[in-house]
């Protein structure tokens, strides 16, 4: 079977290409890709090439599939997993998949196996370790989607606190507590906020920075503080490009410092802004993988000593924290749309990838088997003076709160070739 596919053979080098995938294996399966969002990852992947630790030496020889954020259905099903899995399923799948002690995963590490192409084949590893999920849902993308939010659960099932005098430690955010996020006004970030706010241990304090208003009033818009405020949630979304002293100004909403905070970025200044405004006993989650393997920052070891300040750092999720992320979307307790800002086909997956940090917005949603370009969902209504599908496109999300969403996805599927 033919199957195009954005692949990598070096340091900033994507090309999208059709080629013929082998007949599958008795025990790997061919799947159909109908969904992949793009991460900032990727990105990171694509300018490193070789240099990634997921990436292998033959790459140029041998090149990889782009992305990881995938979802689709199954087509053809090995002898070995036809018991499980049945030809029209949906899937959803963990591409964390710690095989054997290897760091290879789909969108960075296989020939013929991620999101960014028309079909693919999943290798045996991924059914072993119980990787590959029967999806239920009504909309490719949540199962996408998953991914970065499974990302969101796992850095906050990742944070523990005790009590003084003990070494048992609680893990998650701490219950009622004070919850800082810095530089998180972008998609990861809303989608921690999105979590935060719709679990049962929920902080009674969130405070959340950016240095860009935009991004900000969009965070707004989705999470009212006054609607969080009758559950018990104080939420302040805080602009802090023009404060001369971030650390005063964040301690005076918690002023004995916060209980968790989660560092959005891999920049030093804010970094060591995270380590000065930890309270007692407060967990710091460096969410944001840095790219330069000799990034440092500076950390107060006399809070690590006296008020026993930790530092921990999360790089994904696990299949139960997808498997969460999947039960709650379903329930309509998070809404991981919160994240998409633009939509496009895999036509331009390759060039998005490779300019994604200079492209505004959040996460850009590439569906595989339609030639679209890179559309900002706020741009449906000027577009839709000339083109009736993004006018209905604009009308669908309208009545969903401008959020994309499965009526969005369904009519897309339909009227794009």
């Amino acid at each position: 079977m033919k199957t195009k596919a954005v692949r990598l053979y070096g340091a900033n080098d994507l090309r999208t290409e059709e080629f013929e995938l082998p007949e599958i294996k008795d025990d790997e399966i061919l799947v159909k890709i109908v969904s992949d969002s793009i991460c900032m990852s990727t990105y990171k992947c694509a300018i490193q090439g070789k240099a990634h630790k997921r990436v292998p030496q033959n790459v140029d020889t041998h090149p990889t599939i782009m992305g990881h954020e995938f979802a689709g259905d199954i087509i053809k099903v090995g002898k070995k997993w036809q018991n499980q899995f049945k030809p029209g399923m949906r899937f959803a799948q963990q591409p964390a998949l710690n095989y054997k002690g290897t760091m290879w995963s789909p969108g960075y590490s296989y020939e013929f196996f991620g999101g960014d192409c028309t079909y693919c084949i999943i290798p045996n590893e991924v059914m072993e370790l119980g990787c590959l999920m029967e999806y239920h849902g009504r909309a490719y993308y949540e199962a996408s989607l998953a991914e970065p939010m499974s990302c969101c659960i796992g850095a906050m099932h990742a944070c523990y606190h005790s009590e003084p005098g003990s070494y048992v430690h609680e893990m998650g955010i701490k219950k009622g507590g004070s919850m800082c996020a810095l530089a998180a006004a972008g998609p990861m970030g809303l989608g921690l906020i999105d979590y935060a706010l719709h679990i049962e241990n929920h902080p009674s304090l969130l405070v959340v920075t950016d240095i860009n208003e935009e991004r900000l009033s969009r965070a707004r818009k989705f999470f009212p503080t006054e609607e969080y405020a009758k559950i018990g949630i104080t939420i302040r979304f805080e602009n802090t490009s023009a404060i001369a002293d971030v650390s005063a100004y964040l301690l005076q909403f918690s002023p004995l410092g916060y209980d968790d905070v989660f560092c959005m970025a891999p920049i030093a200044s804010i970094c060591e802004l995270s380590s000065s405004i930890l309270g007692k006993d407060g967990c710091l989650n460096f969410f944001a993988g840095p790219t330069d393997k000799q990034f440092s920052a500076s950390l107060n070891y006399y809070n690590v000593h006296y008020n026993a300040n930790h530092v921990i750092g999360t790089t994904g999720g696990n299949t139960d924290d997808i498997k969460e992320s999947l039960q709650m979307s379903a329930a309509g307790l998070i809404h991981p749309s919160v994240m998409v800002t633009h939509i496009g086909g895999l036509n331009v997956a390759a060039d998005t990838t490779l300019n994604l940090p200079k492209i505004p917005g959040g996460k850009k949603l590439i569906y595989t088997h339609i030639d679209m370009p890179l559309t900002a969902i706020e741009d449906f209504k000027s577009l839709g003076e000339k083109d009736f599908r993004f006018r209905d496109l604009y009308n669908i999300t309208q009545a969903h709160g401008g959020l994309w969403c499965p009526e969005a996805e369904e009519y897309l599927l339909a009227h794009w070739a």
